[in-house]
């Protein structure tokens, strides 16, 4: 699939064609399917078509000045609060009210819009499942145009699936999580949708469907009267908050809903964004149901922020954890910032995967699953997330035993102490020593997330955890950093410089230690070699590319010619 960029579908001559019925100015680039018209129907098009238009300039100037901003922080300036919104930080607002049916999240699940993934995590006993079109997704028209019929299924109720290795049907039960959806940041494109000649906004794109195909069925049967709820990433500024806020708006108006229905939780996971925690809430404050910490891409984006500040290298990202000051200050302030404005602040995920053939190690992962957890809750967050249904009893466990029968913590723990936090607590230097160990881990995570990713899968299993396109980036942004300035590796007695012949090494023996680790049939069919290339070459760039996945992009459009089709 990686190489067959932009590949042309032609269906045979003896095959009656069939085309996507699409809007004036919409063309539907990608493989035709039967089941993806049912989606791709005249009006919804339109209805995406509508927010492109109308929104499309806002998001390219949004995506300027955050180009601006890198280029600030390239030249020496910090981050920070802004000061011509200190009126929005100090003003006694505060958001809508939470809807009921989403007042208890204390245990969310995440995963990718996948059919068996979907009726597993609604079946899972967390609170809220989710699914997400994001960073546990390769965006491949497969994968996206299947999750949205897989929504469309789990909204109506009717979602079943076959499993054929098992012999087992699965469906979903009585009670069922509340689902939130993830669309896509606002910087990737959707290459399969043209509109007006030009690639669809792929976030624009996850949200109008979905929301075209299932407000009216989600607001009778889950969201009692309100919904649907989305979680909203990558945003670095609250101009992107207002754009979302605008499009909630239309698409209530063409809904013929009430303003503020939609509800959405947005992840703050880019560091510009912790100083404007109050400003995206403002902005957001009739649609908000609170922010979450993305700890993962947080730190993805510490490195990206400070990329040409040699004095702000991070240690080893095993050390890298939420006890650090700078990690721990975001925590504190946001659970400040959502009490103080009446809205959920839910906590981080736990990434471990349960391990089954070893219950010694199983039992110690879980202790370190009930640490964090207990850290979270005694902070003040409301909720957490788990990235397994495995992980769900541990966590739910430890916040209902520190909640009460509380549904959250928003009136009971206002953290009034955090209030003082300053953009020196924010920026602080995280402590830590750097090892070759971790320069191989880095590359090693690296390469298989990328090679998963390119084959279609964006939520990967690697060493009993589940990692997503965050976790690739870290590793990436931090070989590329030690890279650039030549560091030490202090942490392990070896006094090792990093430059491009020892990465080279690196990259050479945890390729084969990846061959030999799983084995060589699957390492032959995977594009384990094609991860590497574009992994290596990332990291040796002269600048630093913005995100991996939208580099890596290209690898995984696949173009068809108008009208053709496999049958």
């Amino acid at each position: 699939m990686g190489h067959a960029t932009y590949e042309n579908y032609y269906a045979p001559s003896d095959m009656k064609t069939f085309g996507y019925d699409a809007p004036e100015g919409v063309e539907i680039r990608g493989r035709y399917d039967g089941e993806f018209a049912k989606i791709l129907t005249k009006d919804a098009l339109q209805f995406v078509a509508d927010l492109q238009r109308e929104f499309r300039n806002r998001i390219k100037y949004a995506m300027e000045c955050r180009k601006e901003a890198q280029t600030r922080y390239n030249e020496g300036a910090l981050p920070g609060f802004d000061p011509a919104t200190r009126y929005v930080r100090e003003g006694d607002w505060t958001c809508a009210p939470v809807p009921p049916v989403v007042a208890d999240r204390k245990v969310e699940i995440t995963g990718p819009v996948e059919r068996k993934m979907i009726i597993n995590a609604l079946n899972s006993g967390a609170k809220v499942f989710m699914a997400d079109f994001e960073d546990a997704l390769s965006p491949s028209w497969e994968n996206l145009m299947r999750g949205q019929v897989n929504l469309k299924d789990a909204v109506d109720g009717t979602i079943t699936f076959q499993d054929n290795a098992r012999n087992r049907v699965y469906k979903l039960n009585d009670q069922i999580a509340k689902l939130f959806v993830r669309p896509r940041g606002w910087h990737l494109p959707e290459a399969h949708i043209l509109i007006d000649g030009l690639p669809a906004t792929g976030c624009l794109v996850d949200f109008g469907l979905y929301f075209y195909h299932n407000y009216s069925a989600f607001r009778r049967t889950q969201g009692a009267g309100f919904g649907p709820f989305f979680y909203l990433p990558k945003m670095e500024h609250p101009r992107e908050a207002k754009i979302w806020n605008c499009v909630f708006e239309k698409a209530e108006k063409m809904a013929g809903i009430e303003r503020g229905s939609i509800r959405a939780t947005v992840l703050i996971e880019t560091l510009p964004a912790v100083f404007q925690m109050n400003e995206i809430l403002y902005e957001l404050r009739n649609h908000s149901v609170g922010l979450n910490c993305g700890r993962w891409d947080y730190i993805f984006s510490y490195v990206k922020t400070f990329q040409a500040h040699p004095d702000r290298l991070l240690p080893d990202r095993v050390l890298v954890g939420m006890t650090q000051h700078f990690m721990k200050s975001y925590s504190d302030l946001l659970i400040w910032t959502c009490h103080r404005r009446g809205v959920h602040a839910m906590g981080g995920m736990a990434a471990q995967i349960p391990i089954r053939d070893d219950p010694e190690a199983n039992n110690l992962a879980l202790e370190l699953v009930r640490k964090d957890k207990l850290r979270e809750v005694r902070a003040g967050h409301d909720g957490t997330w788990a990235a397994h249904p495995g992980l769900i009893p541990t966590c739910m466990e430890v916040f209902s035993n520190n909640m009460g029968n509380a549904p959250n913590q928003i009136q009971s723990m206002k953290r009034e102490d955090a209030s003082t936090i300053t953009e020196e607590d924010l920026l602080q230097r995280p402590r830590g020593s750097r090892s070759l160990e971790g320069l191989r881990l880095n590359t090693r995570v690296g390469i298989q997330y990328l090679a998963a990713w390119l084959t279609g899968t964006g939520s990967v299993p690697l060493y009993n955890l589940m990692e997503d396109a965050a976790t690739a980036e870290i590793s990436r942004v931090q070989n590329w950093q030690w890279l650039k300035y030549g560091v030490e590796l202090d942490g392990d007695g070896l006094g090792l410089k990093v430059n491009t012949d020892l990465f080279g090494k690196v990259v050479e023996e945890e390729i084969a230690r990846i061959e030999r680790e799983v084995g060589k049939e699957k390492f032959k069919k995977g594009m384990y070699k094609e991860a590497c290339k574009i992994f290596a070459r990332q990291c040796t760039a002269p600048a630093l590319d913005d995100f991996l996945t939208l580099n890596a992009y290209n690898n995984i459009v696949i173009h068809h010619p108008k009208g053709s089709a496999r049958l």
